[in-house]
Formats: structure tokens, sequence, C-alpha cells
């Protein structure tokens, strides 16, 4: 099970660490590329690739979950289950739902972004849908981060391994 375990934790560490890079691909592809609308359209294919990848690995280690593990601490379980079904969820809103809506508002736009006045109301809706979409994956992000901690302190066996000396550190030792 302790294989089982570390495949997790590694399949969330990939798209963790795919998130975080997307992060460093949006702000230089604004910094580089000559039109925002090209920079745009990166950003955006690169996001519905970490989206759909979020989706398809938060769902297979959310199954991993009720793979039987014996005796683990319940409340970790289902916490574990919370955050992945917080983070597929996330990744469902921000492509089918943020996504689908900017997608929406660049068609009603019918030009580049930038050639709207600050105060037109449609670059506002644009901005605000950003936003969401911007905090929705931040979330995604932070519910990630906090369940690889509960995926890698869920320990097969420690409830009914518990010992009564909390320095005793012999058995974390052996392999």
């Amino acid at each position: 099970m302790k294989f089982l375990s570390d495949i997790r934790l590694l399949l969330l560490s990939i798209w963790l660490g795919a998130a975080v890079f997307f992060i460093a691909v949006a702000q230089s592809a604004f910094a580089v590329l000559p039109q925002r609308e090209l920079a745009g359209a990166v950003v955006n294919r690169t996001l519905s690739i970490l989206n759909f990848s979020g989706l398809a690995i938060f769902v297979l280690l959310l199954l991993f979950s009720f793979v039987a593990r014996g005796s683990v601490n319940r409340v970790l379980l289902w916490s574990e289950r919370f955050l992945l079904i917080l983070v597929a969820a996330a990744c469902a809103v921000g492509q089918f739902v943020f996504g689908f809506w900017i997608a929406l508002k660049r068609a009603e736009i019918g030009r580049p972004i930038d050639e709207l006045a600050a105060d037109d109301p449609l670059k506002i809706q644009f901005n605000m849908l950003h936003e969401y979409s911007v905090w929705t994956l931040m979330i995604g992000m932070g519910a990630a981060f906090l369940a690889f901690f509960v995926i890698a302190n869920l320990k097969p066996g420690a409830a009914k391994a518990a010992s009564s000396d909390p320095y005793n550190f012999d058995k974390e030792f052996k392999a």
C-alpha cells in the first residue's frame, strides 16, 4: 500500500508543479509575446491542459482513496476526499464555467480586449471573469497543497500501531 500512496503523492505533485509552472508561463507569455491576444491564446490553451489533466488526476486520486487500507484515521481519509473533490471541482468550474464565459465574452467583444476603454462594460465583465478564474485556480492549488500533506500523513495501521511513548523513534527508521 505504500507504493499506491507514493504514486498518489507523485500524481498530486505533478499537477501542483504544473499549476505553479503555469503561473510562470502566463506571466512570461504576456511579457515576451508582441501582442497580448497571442499571449492570451497561449495562456488559454495551457490553462485548458492544466484543467483537463487536473480533472483526470483528481478523479483518479479520489477513486484510489476508496481502495481498502485497513485501519487509517477516518478524519484524515475524509479530509483527503473532500480536498480532492474540491480540486476536481475547481478544475471543472475553471474550465467549463469561467472558460466558457470568457470565450463568450471575447466573441462578444470581437476585437482585441486592449482596444476597449477601461470603463467599457464588456472589459469590466471580462476582467471580473478573469479574476474569478484566477481565484478558482488558487483555491484548487491550495486544496491540492493541503491534500498532499493529508495523503503523506495517512499511514495504514497507524490507528492501532500508536505507541505510548511519543519520543520512541525506533520504528520510524526501520525499513
